[in-house]
């Protein structure tokens, strides 16, 4: 029997502490059947973390909680205390702490309820133990356990806390922004924000006119560009690959090594010198003008037309993307066996059906995990739009929003010029939710999912 599965079924056979035993007291006190069957530091542990608990939840947890719910109610202000006549500056409530606090304190209640599920597990233990009649390990055969047969949980234990505080804590915190009021016009201390429901929600799907009319269209642009651009680099990467592998190329570690530099150069670089290259005055349209092809009243404004500068963009992604899947459906075309190709050309295959029936079955069934990936990427594409475009051109239509932005560069706008941080974070949910339903939604009607039987 494997071990993760003989653990389980030992765990599940452990006894159910009822109320006529001495060890459901650790209902009530944890640690009580630690201490009566002898386990003395690990009892008082366990009692000193509810003590702890119950103290923090009297002293400031409580208050914690209650300023979540409310977000504070008095304002920071100048008022005159009775008697004088010079007024002074009255301290607020700082709404944004609050929130932080509270949410502070439902991370920490979910590690004490960690806690005291291990209390409860610990007396099953003891109980087991009491009733087989056999004695309880010591404290240091406990540590000593945690160093051998229970490693993984001296790993887990405080990688898991450190999740929940400084990764968790913050995206709970984020998530919540999204249904208050904090903007421009809402910054504590001098002003509270306030709970305000799904309105942020309803804004940006019409309740605003003007935000339905920036968000619609820029999610609209936002899927176009993730389509186009992860399937050129993967369809146009394949095919690079695939001529490079060809029998017959000569020096093909030169050719792969020629298109991985721009993987070597780091991205923002690339982006800011094709920013100057395709400049209304850069070099591409000096050039031209020099040539005599076009006059200095007709630049070819890449950047500052719409059409342009969206085509702009899919093109330099393609230099910048196509190498990374050059390399991976290189390493995929050498892995496939030269026998089924050679079986296939005896019965006459094309090299296109050779292509259709064996070399892209198997791309699409490995490269499925990296194709989602690459699709949520550019739906998160920041650097390319933002260092390229910087979401131009701009247009009077939009809320701080340009023609190519996607939702994430726009949600940095409202975070980082406007201080709007309720519809970024709205945005963001946005954002994640449809990742999420991409993800799970192509992954499970591809090949790789419904026939991977066939590929093992």
């Amino acid at each position: 029997m494997p071990k993760e599965k003989k653990a389980r079924k030992i765990k599940s056979n452990l006894p159910n502490l009822a109320f006529d035993k001495p060890e459901s007291v650790s209902i009530w006190i944890m640690g009580f059947a630690n201490l009566i069957h002898r386990q003395f530091v690990k009892g008082i542990l366990f009692l000193a973390v509810q003590v702890a608990y119950i103290w923090f939840m009297v002293t400031r947890g409580i208050g914690a909680l209650n300023g979540l719910y409310t977000l504070g109610t008095q304002k920071q202000g100048w008022v005159t205390p009775e008697g004088s006549k010079i007024p002074i500056l009255a301290e607020g409530d700082n709404s944004m702490l609050l929130m932080i606090y509270g949410v502070a304190v439902i991370v920490l209640t979910i590690i004490f309820a960690g806690a005291y599920y291990v209390n409860l597990n610990s007396a099953r233990q003891m109980l087991a133990l009491r009733l087989s009649g056999k004695k309880a390990p010591g404290f240091i055969s406990d540590l000593k356990s945690l160093l051998d047969q229970k490693f993984h949980v001296t790993l887990m234990t405080p990688s898991i806390i450190g999740i929940l505080l400084f990764t968790v804590l913050p995206l709970i915190f984020m998530i919540l922004i999204a249904f208050t009021n904090y903007d421009k016009d809402h910054q504590p201390p001098g002003n509270l924000f306030r709970w305000v429901g799904l309105d942020n929600f309803a804004a940006i799907l019409g309740a605003n006119q003007l935000l339905a009319d920036t968000f619609f269209p820029v999610l609209g642009w936002t899927l176009i560009w993730a389509v186009i651009a992860t399937g050129t680099n993967y369809i146009l990467g394949m095919l690079l690959a695939i001529l490079i592998n060809k029998k017959g190329i000569r020096f093909k570690a030169m050719w792969r090594t020629v298109f991985v530099i721009t993987i070597a150069l780091p991205q923002f670089i690339t982006l800011l010198v094709m920013r100057n290259m395709f400049n209304d005055y850069g070099p591409i349209n000096e050039f031209l003008v020099s040539a005599g092809i076009i006059t200095n009243a007709t630049r070819i404004l890449f950047l500052n037309n719409v059409l342009l500068a969206r085509i702009t963009v899919l093109v330099v992604n393609l230099w910048i993307g196509i190498p990374y899947t050059m390399l991976i459906s290189s390493g995929i075309l050498m892995s496939i066996p030269n026998d089924m190709y050679e079986a296939a050309r005896i019965d006459g295959a094309s090299p296109f059906k050779l292509f259709v029936k064996i070399t892209m079955p198997y791309m699409v069934f490995v490269t499925t995990p990296y194709l989602i990936t690459q699709f949520i990427g550019n739906i998160n594409n920041f650097n390319v739009i933002f260092l390229l475009t910087g979401g131009g051109p701009n247009t009077s239509t939009y809320y701080q929003a340009g023609k190519t932005d996607l939702l994430v560069t726009w949600l940095y706008k409202l975070t980082a010029n406007v201080r709007d941080y309720n519809l970024a974070s709205t945005i963001g949910i946005v954002v994640f939710v449809i990742s999420a339903v991409v993800s799970l939604i192509t992954y499970r009607n591809t090949v790789a999912y419904k026939r991977e039987e066939e590929f093992s």
